[in-house]
């Protein structure tokens, strides 16, 4: 199913969608889109074009019986309510009725816009340097963390909650971090060691559940669950593949004995010939592949990426290269130990690195945060600590006290911010900001914008029109991070599986939640427990390059209701885990969809991006250039979607400006 409308009464029925299950969200199903279009016209939010002289919402704060934001169900991420004004801004009709802004009287040595990973980083770092200084952190989001997102759960049968991460997963290839990201992780106490023994490495392959690949009825004419058990080789599962005849044997061609499909050429220049291609491109047009092959790889980036093998650069897929994905290139002969230049920068970073995906807590990258502004803000948080933090309790109305050194001003989207007279001389600058009723601004000795870089155009009116340009050349993959909390994961346990590819459905990966037990915090051991899934859905429209696909795939994921995610959540889940006995009446008890329409940064990556990448000048290194008080992080100055990069920014910022 691919289309809103094909939701029958019948079809939400059989799936359950007449049962009861959590949702204090405060949009929710049908409901969403209603409360979208009374956002006004917000292009690519909805069909209708909205009501005269809305600029906003008529209250961006969440409602004081959902005060706390990790609890909340249903759509979160990039809502409705925190997209209202940024795109009032954008389609240049916000300052129409905005009326004159305010003066707050408040004055702080340093106003950060954006309450991410980057942005408190930089209040962190700010406050290490300049241990007296008044800062104040504001974010047009009802949650801190950014895309770091923690997603709490409260079933009957456990006890204790079931903490998800909605958004920044872990702390990736920690050995080959960035000395900033080392740094931060040092001063807050992450000893990413300790995570050997958090992380339960074995408790789902001791239960018989593997990796697989669900062909599914949107690629092929045959739904199959390939399984990726222990020792079967690619001539065993590929035969059991839903392919056509032709492309099974390319399959086994690629997997087992590739010829050299460049003969004559040097190592040099074959590596400059896969720069040239995309992945897809290289099957299709140098392997000439059967069409099912391709059907078959294309989602096999789409987690990591954010977009498919089409769009997935050949020099990439080479580095990726693993027993299941990516196949064809041995028969190249290539020298492996050392990265190509062409490869993207954190694959050359991370290249021959080993470091296994467990340095991850429960709640993701969102602990790093709250760490962070425990240390910050008395109060906020009963423990601030690597084995604490999951299981503390937190205040919210802590994080704006008039008394706070640092204050976390939510919900409050930045719409100015201006240095006070000539850039090169000036000493101090003013940020506005508004507060659901009207424009209130602040004044600062600095200002760190670690907010999306393609929104800073529409709040520093004085950059020049060069650097604005680098800034709008930011454009964010989108992407969807589902928590679906279950009854118990016995169906998961009969079916084989922890994680699934799906190779065309709208979610492109399903999989059980990491078994990471951290201080009081206990994963589900059993399978009749009850359990977090984590899905993946990529919105990037195929057959376009990175940029054009994401920014068409935003447009279409902003139209899209909640009631076709949590439609389209249940019917793959019980297309894989039906034959185990999973009823989605039964087991779905909660599901919480993190939608970031502005998700992953942009890496530099070829074929794309050959123009500059990787001899020069970068667009990032002009977007990212100061301007009097005001500095730029976020890791879309650097540019890599990933918390080191978003860290290494804010330390940046900060010396630019302490200098």
């Amino acid at each position: 199913m691919s289309d809103p409308q094909d939701i029958t009464p019948r079809k939400a029925r059989e799936l359950g969608m007449d049962r009861p299950i959590s949702r204090r969200d405060f949009f929710d199903g049908v409901a969403m889109v209603a409360g979208v279009a009374a956002l006004g016209s917000l292009a690519g939010c909805a069909d209708d074009d909205g009501l005269p002289n809305t600029i906003g919402t008529e209250k961006l704060r969440v409602p004081r019986e959902t005060d706390y934001p990790p609890n909340l169900t249903g759509l979160r991420g990039n809502t409705p309510r925190a997209l209202s004004v940024p795109h009032a801004l954008r389609d240049d009709r916000f300052w129409d009725h905005a009326g004159t802004p305010e003066p707050t009287g408040e004055h702080y040595d340093l106003v950060v816009v954006g309450a991410g990973i980057s942005g408190v980083s930089a209040a962190h770092r700010w406050l290490e340097r300049a241990p007296d200084a008044r800062i104040l952190i504001l974010d047009n989001h009802d949650e801190i963390g950014g895309h770091a997102r923690r997603n709490e759960f409260h079933p009957k049968e456990r006890r204790g909650l079931l903490i998800g991460y909605g958004g920044s997963q872990s702390i990736e290839a920690p050995s080959v971090w960035t000395p900033e990201g080392k740094d931060l992780l040092d001063k807050i106490g992450v000893k990413v060691k300790k995570f050997e023994k958090y992380f339960d490495q074995a408790l789902y392959t001791d239960l018989a559940m593997h990796n697989s690949v669900f062909c599914d009825r949107e690629t092929f004419s045959t739904e199959k669950l390939v399984v990726f058990t222990p020792g079967k080789q690619a001539p065993q599962w590929i035969a059991e593949l839903p392919v056509a005849e032709q492309a099974r044997k390319d399959l086994l061609m690629l997997y087992r004995q590739p010829p050299d499909w460049f003969p004559g050429l040097s190592d040099w220049q074959k590596k400059e010939r896969l720069a040239e291609l995309t992945y897809s491109g290289f099957l299709k047009d140098v392997c000439k592949v059967h069409p099912d092959v391709l059907r078959y790889v294309q989602t096999m980036p789409n987690d990591d990426w954010g977009y498919g093998s089409d769009a997935l650069g050949a020099i990439d897929a080479w580095g990726s290269t693993n027993e299941y994905s990516y196949p064809g290139f041995q028969g190249l002969g290539l020298d492996g130990s050392t990265p190509s230049m062409y490869n993207s920068p954190t694959m050359i970073r991370r290249w021959g690195v080993a470091d296994p995906y467990i340095y991850h807590f429960p709640e993701g990258n969102q602990a790093i945060v709250r760490m962070m502004i425990g240390r910050m803000i008395s109060g906020f948080t009963t423990a601030a600590d690597m084995e604490g933090i999951s299981t503390a309790t937190f205040d919210y109305g802590r994080l704006d006290l008039p008394r706070n050194q640092v204050r976390i001003r939510l919900s409050s989207p930045v719409v100015s911010a201006a240095n006070n007279g000539d850039p090169a001389t000036a000493t101090s600058a003013t940020v506005g900001y508004f507060d659901g009723e009207k424009v209130r601004t602040v004044e600062a000795a600095n200002v760190i914008m670690a907010c999306w870089n393609m929104v800073i155009p529409y709040l520093v009116g004085e950059l020049p029109a060069e650097q604005k340009d680098a800034l709008r050349k930011a454009i964010k993959v989108p992407l969807l991070s589902a928590m679906v909390q279950l009854r118990d994961w016995k169906a998961w346990l009969k079916t084989g599986v922890h994680r699934t590819r799906f190779t065309g459905a709208y979610w492109s990966v399903a999989e059980l939640d990491y078994p990471v037990s951290i201080g009081d915090y206990l994963h589900p051991k059993v399978p009749d427990q009850p359990i977090n899934v984590h899905m993946i859905a990529t919105p990037a429209v195929p057959g376009m390059s990175p940029t054009a696909g994401s920014i068409a795939g935003r447009y279409e994921l902003l139209k899209t209701p909640y009631r076709y995610l949590e439609y389209s959540i249940r019917d793959q889940l019980t297309r894989l885990l039906g034959p185990g006995g999973f009823d989605p009446g039964r087991d779905i008890q909660a599901i919480t969809v993190n939608r970031w329409g502005h998700g992953y940064a942009p890496e530099y990556a070829t074929p794309w991006n050959l123009d500059f990448y990787p001899w020069g000048p970068f667009p990032a290194t002009l977007a990212r250039r100061r301007a009097g008080r005001i500095a730029i992080a976020n890791s879309d100055s650097v540019p890599a979607a990933y918390a080191d990069a978003a860290i290494t920014a804010a330390y940046r910022a900060v010396r630019e400006l302490q200098t």
